[in-house]
């Protein structure tokens, strides 16, 4: 397998601190580039932990058809832009964010108070418009998890019946392409290829750590089959005996007999060594006096043969 290289080309930022950056991988052998593309893709996209905002309570809201007074977008459209916020959360367990605001004013994630746990990557995120003589007190619900998690319409749970769910999106990664490139044709004419790769996060994590996290999930994924032993026990194949190495033709039997045993795909002792007497029976044109002279022949050597193939 060819050394390769890692190169970040490209690196961008975007308003809402999304991050894109784009590396080059190579050289590799051929089919490598689209093999470990298509791997980092589908872990990148599918298998990386990350954040999201699962729930939402609103003061004086039971449902989300409903209106806030004072507020411009009703609570619909704030559950959609609670949805966009990006956060990144160190804890394990659930985490609470709390905003009280008085209008007029533009309500946006930088107002969310959380704990020392949780970080909200785009201050700037809109939530909603509050307008003069009125106020918003929203509670916002942030817990951890893998891809993309579904409200469950038919939970049977209405101990919270003001608690707003809303489908959560935990990927930290929201775009991932890549290209294959044929370098030039190298030593031995073997040509080579490279991989560009283009990963564009959410800002909770740098791309690099991203495929860095998904390189070691395809370690993980695959170091037990190149730790696993597919040997079940030597012992049970052992080396052959000097006398089932014996080729055919120094049994020293009738051509009769030889020809028969050859046209069976017989040509050694060891061969022979799989048969009983019935079997040699069974041979085509093989009689009973042929199979008498392969076992005188066999028992001279030290070989003997069963009867039948049920002996023991």
């Amino acid at each position: 397998m060819l050394p390769y290289q890692i190169e970040r080309i490209d690196h961008q930022t975007s308003d809402d601190r999304s991050q894109t950056d784009v590396f080059e991988i190579g050289p590799l052998e051929r089919g490598q580039a689209t093999t470990l593309g298509n791997a980092l893709r589908r872990v990148l996209m599918g298998s990386l932990e990350g954040s999201a905002v699962t729930a939402i309570r609103i003061a004086g809201v039971n449902h989300e058809y409903a209106t806030v007074p004072g507020v411009r977008e009703d609570v619909l459209d704030i559950l959609l832009n609670c949805k966009q916020i990006s956060v990144a959360s160190r804890s394990p367990e659930l985490e609470i964010g709390r905003l009280v605001v008085t209008g007029p004013a533009n309500v946006t994630a930088s107002d969310l108070q959380f704990s020392s746990q949780v970080q909200v990557i785009d201050g700037n995120s809109p939530i909603a418009t509050v307008a003069d003589g009125h106020s918003l007190e929203l509670e916002v619900h942030v817990e951890r998890g893998v891809g993309y998690r579904p409200v469950d319409r038919h939970s049977e749970d209405t101990s919270a019946i003001d608690l707003l769910q809303i489908d959560a999106v935990f990927m930290p990664v929201r775009r991932v392409n890549y290209t294959v490139d044929e370098t030039a044709v190298g030593e031995g004419g073997s040509a080579t290829e490279r991989l560009r790769l283009s990963i564009q996060t959410n800002g909770a994590l740098t791309p690099e750590e991203a495929m860095s996290q998904a390189a070691n999930q395809l370690i993980s994924l695959v170091e037990p089959l190149a730790s696993r032993s597919m040997e079940e026990d030597p012992a049970l194949e052992p080396e052959p005996s000097a006398e089932a190495q014996i080729p055919l033709e120094e049994l020293n039997l009738s051509v009769r007999a030889y020809n028969c045993l050859k046209r069976a795909q017989v040509n050694s002792v060891s061969d022979l060594m799989g048969f009983s007497y019935e079997d040699l029976l069974e041979i085509k044109n093989f009689g009973s006096k042929s199979a008498d002279e392969v076992i005188d022949a066999l028992e001279r050597i030290g070989i003997s043969l069963p009867q039948s193939r049920t002996s023991v």
